[in-house]
């Protein structure tokens, strides 16, 4: 029973560690699927955080907290898309851009955004408990690790599926998919290749800060330095690993909370191995996994890149 229970809890533990990664995955994964290539996700993803949690610590309402880090998550990726695609500059640049920006932003605000102008760190606002469902809840083995989550959680449940059915079975989806192979030819058919990569550039954004929100009101309620901590920068090899798939992406999040389980869960029994290396084994593995997924997949030839991912689109260019 010992063992059972303590398996039950490294999934538990697991599913809450993958879902504010599987939100900033699924975001990007939207905005890659338009030709939009974002490498400030990190930025984006801290300053959801650090404005959620301030907001909810100062109204006392972790839904203020939601909707502040969505604002800040689809404001900063309005930036990149106004730069990206109305002014054309380097998708590269200005996602590095966007994450340096992120972060120091994040940082400052952590310091001011306290009571009265104090730091954030240390300061206890309102979280998200966790919501046993009725039934479900009490299921054995999987009940507990399913259905004792936060509601954040739950809607992650009701996302993947959406995002997937969105993607692959409606007209929008396909138009989405369109503009991110072949942009010329989704032109010609009269669809608007600027409209549609705003669009879902910053919906991207908006669901990257909502991961981060996540973050700091539900997996680890507070705000510290580098709360993130790579995530980020995960969530963009993730969409690799997924080849652009919202199910697939689910593995991914499973894989990097998992072993973030595992390592806290050495640590917590007092194991000698040391704790930077057991921190760093969620980032290794993660790593591992892609790059043998990557070398597989091209073997393969069925590597899922969009093929105008990250190339600017001029319509007088139209062919």
């Amino acid at each position: 029973m010992l063992e059972q229970g303590l398996w039950i809890s490294i999934l538990a533990i697991t599913i809450r560690a993958g879902t504010s990664l599987l939100y900033a995955t699924i975001g990007e994964i939207f905005t890659e699927r338009s030709g939009i290539l974002n490498l400030g996700v990190e930025g984006m993803m801290i300053m959801g955080a650090v404005c959620g949690f301030a907001a909810a610590f100062h109204t006392g309402n972790v839904w203020a907290g939601v909707v502040t880090a969505i604002i800040v998550g689809g404001l900063l990726a309005l930036i990149h898309a106004f730069l990206t695609i109305t002014l054309r500059a380097d998708q590269t640049v200005s996602g590095l851009a966007l994450t340096i920006f992120g972060s120091g932003l994040a940082s400052f605000l952590g310091q001011k955004l306290g009571p009265g102008g104090r730091p954030l760190v240390g300061m206890i606002g309102p979280k998200f408990e966790k919501l046993a469902l009725p039934g479900l809840s009490t299921l054995p083995i999987i009940g507990r690790p399913l259905f004792q989550q936060d509601v954040l959680t739950y809607a992650l449940y009701l996302l993947v599926p959406l995002a997937w059915f969105y993607l692959h079975k409606t007209r929008p989806g396909l138009h989405l998919r369109a503009v991110g192979e072949r942009p010329q030819t989704a032109d010609a058919m009269g669809v608007s290749v600027a409209g549609i990569r705003y669009l879902y550039t910053i919906l991207g954004g908006m669901l990257v800060g909502l991961g981060g929100a996540h973050l700091s009101l539900a997996y680890t309620p507070g705000w510290t330095e580098n709360l993130t901590a790579g995530r980020g920068w995960i969530a963009i090899a993730l969409v690799i690993f997924s080849t652009w798939d919202p199910v697939r992406a689910v593995l991914g999040a499973v894989l990097f909370g998992g072993i973030n389980a595992v390592q806290f869960r050495l640590q917590a029994v007092g194991t000698t191995i040391p704790a930077p290396f057991l921190g760093m084994m969620p980032y290794a593995f993660t790593i591992l996994v892609l790059v043998i997924i990557t070398w597989w997949e091209a073997f393969s030839k069925r590597v899922g890149a969009p093929a105008a991912l990250g190339l600017p689109y001029v319509r007088e260019e139209r062919v």
